[in-house]
């Protein structure tokens, strides 16, 4: 096995590593990244398919609380690298930024691809070198880092090591979580993975998944407990998923692996008042077709006509015999039942990771000093609208902060000896 010795290796060429071996090199470290995939930042540019949402617009705290349960561990990094220092870190790479109407932050030029090249130009600049094609694999005997490459299993003795290695979502494009073993096997406490910002799986009858899958539903309101979120949502062959559902997939992925089963209440017109919607309804129909008296009446989609009849048909109920207030009431809280979570390797994000209580304020493993954790390792999950981002940002910048705090205490120990 070859060996060669490194100052400080990053292993995920994500946004946290990235950031992390930047932070890194920019405090005087020599930085090489490895990463199994053959480029850098490939779900990063998956992210930036329908625009780059690197960040949002609202104030800290409200942004802070996002995070819920794990706010009062990330607060530090992200107060330390806020949206606006992001912002203008773009702004350096010549990727200006804007505000758009939801608060959501975009660089202008909407897309990862031209970030990422000039973020890699900046990298190779600066001195970080890139090593692709190489999985770790886990440490040695001798405490090296080992990789898996097609030419063998080259070894690296490194003075510290900064893990981004991502969580468990679109596993095909790095993330695949095949880091837990390794780290359990340290004592490491891992917390399972779990699907955030996901869908779910409903039992569509055949022939509403055949017309109606892909169709969007826009302009509704989706409700589960005390929580309701406006927005779109899309019918998927195996059930449902989009921006509303992803807003509450946190509590109905618990609701349903804590009971088996979520129903999800859609309202198809959020916009109109009880009172004129039945007044609406209560319009003669004349000779049109019952759809086609719900598409004029009340303005509904093809699509959501066709839920309100799959609810109607599941539940033994006629539509067309109900009166005019029960169906008023039905147009605005449509149950779905959610049989089950939607895969994690469809997911957005994971849920789970490298509890908190393993690292300290510098993000070192207790257990394995020298070794640093950033991005989506960590045991929290957040809204889409810049939030993942931003914490997978600011997370690299505070494990490389902590990295070089750490080389710097070693090297006075060295000196003193």
């Amino acid at each position: 096995m070859s060996s060669t010795t490194i100052d400080v290796a990053v292993i995920g060429a994500g946004p946290a590593g990235l950031m992390a071996a930047e932070t890194l090199a920019q405090g005087g470290a020599r930085v090489t990244v490895f990463d199994a995939m053959p480029s850098a930042g490939r779900k990063f540019l998956m992210a930036g398919r329908g625009g780059l949402n690197l960040t949002h617009s609202e104030p800290l705290e409200a942004f802070l609380s996002r995070y819920r349960g794990a706010a009062p561990k990330l607060s530090p990094a992200i107060e330390a690298f806020p949206p606006d220092r992001l912002r203008a870190w773009a702004e350096a790479l010549d990727q200006p930024t804007f505000v758009g109407s939801s608060g959501r932050v975009f660089p202008k030029a909407m897309k990862a691809s031209p970030l990422l090249r000039a973020w890699l130009r900046r990298l190779g600049a600066i001195g970080v070198s890139l090593s692709l094609r190489q999985r770790w694999i886990g440490w040695d005997a001798e405490g090296r880092l080992v990789f898996r490459t097609a030419e063998g299993r080259p070894a690296f003795d490194a003075k510290a090591t900064v893990l981004a290695l991502g969580g468990a979502s679109w596993p095909r494009l790095g993330s695949d979580g095949g880091w837990v073993e390794i780290l359990r096997g340290r004592g490491v406490n891992v917390v399972p993975f779990k699907p955030a910002n996901c869908g779910f799986v409903v039992g569509w009858s055949d022939i509403f998944r055949e017309r109606f899958e892909g169709s969007p539903l826009k302009g509704i309101a989706l409700s589960f407990g005390d929580r309701c979120v406006r927005g779109e949502a899309v019918i998927t062959r195996d059930g449902i998923e989009g921006g509303a559902v992803y807003a509450l997939s946190a509590e109905l992925r618990e609701a349903i692996l804590g009971s088996g089963t979520a129903t999800l209440s859609v309202a198809l017109r959020p916009d109109l008042e009880p009172a004129e919607l039945r007044k609406r309804l209560a319009a003669p129909r004349g000779k049109q077709s019952f759809s086609n008296w719900l598409r004029k009446a009340v303005q509904l989609s093809p699509a959501a006509i066709g839920l309100l009849q799959e609810v109607a048909i599941a539940g033994s109920v006629s539509l067309t015999s109900l009166p005019v207030e029960r169906l008023a009431e039905l147009i605005n809280a449509v149950p779905i039942r959610l049989a089950a979570v939607a895969p994690i390797a469809r997911a957005i994000s994971s849920a789970g990771g490298v509890a908190f209580d393993e690292i300290d304020s510098g993000f070192m493993l207790r257990r394995l000093p020298g070794v640093f954790v950033a991005g989506e390792m960590l045991d929290w999950e957040a809204p889409t609208g810049g939030y993942l981002l931003q914490a997978c940002f600011a997370t690299g910048v505070a494990a490389g902060k902590g990295a070089l705090r750490w080389l710097s205490r070693e090297g006075e120990k060295r000196s003193k000896e």
